[in-house]
C-alpha cells in the first residue's frame, strides 16, 4: 500500500491531477487500454489508474515510466525562465494538441509524405518533422494557426521561442 503523506499542498495536488488527466488523454488518444498501457508500463492496472486520477502517492518512477510508454515527456521549468517565456510568448503547452492530426496541418502533412498508416502525430513527432525537413516549409503559404503550432513546439521541447 502507498505512503500517505501528511501534507500535499493544492498547487501540489492540482499539478498531479492535471499530469494524471494529461496521461488519460494520450493514452485514449492513442486507442490503448489502461490494462496494455499498465502493462506496457510494467505496473498494475490499479497503479495506472492512481496515476490517471492524480493520485499523490504514486511513486516518481511508475508515473515516469507511465509518461514513457505514451511518449510524453515531464519537462521541469524553472520558475524565473517559466515567467518570462510565458510574458514574452503566450504559446505554450495547453495550445498544443495531445495529437496532431495531418488533416488540420497542410505543411506538416506535405512534410510527412513518408508517413504512412497514421492520421496523427505526436508533438515531437510533429516537431521532428517540422525540423528535419524545414527546408522546404513554404512560410508564404503556411496557415497562422500552424504558425503557431510550431512556435508552440519549438518553445516547449528545445526551449527557444523564435516566432515563425
Amino acid at each position: 500500500m502507498p505512503a500517505k503523506l501528511t501534507y500535499i499542498s493544492t498547487d501540489v495536488a492540482s499539478l498531479a491531477a492535471t499530469i494524471g488527466e494529461q496521461i488519460r488523454a494520450q493514452r485514449k488518444a492513442l486507442g490503448v487500454s489502461a490494462t496494455t498501457a499498465a502493462e506496457a508500463a510494467g505496473m498494475s492496472r490499479v497503479t495506472w489508474h492512481r496515476i490517471e486520477k492524480g493520485t499523490t502517492s504514486v511513486t516518481l518512477g511508475s508515473c515516469l515510466s507511465a509518461l514513457a510508454v505514451l511518449g510524453l515527456e515531464l519537462k521541469v521549468i524553472l520558475p524565473s525562465t517559466h515567467k518570462q517565456d510565458t510574458d514574452d510568448h503566450p504559446a505554450n503547452v495547453e495550445s498544443i494538441p495531445v495529437r496532431i492530426p495531418f488533416a488540420e496541418y497542410p505543411q506538416l502533412k506535405q512534410l510527412a509524405w513518408q508517413v504512412h498508416g497514421v492520421d496523427t502525430l505526436s508533438p515531437k513527432e510533429a516537431l521532428g518533422v517540422y525540423e528535419r525537413n524545414w527546408r522546404h516549409v513554404d512560410l508564404e503559404s503556411m496557415e497562422e494557426h500552424e504558425r503557431h503550432l510550431v512556435a508552440a513546439l519549438r518553445q516547449v521541447f528545445t526551449g527557444e521561442s523564435d516566432d515563425v
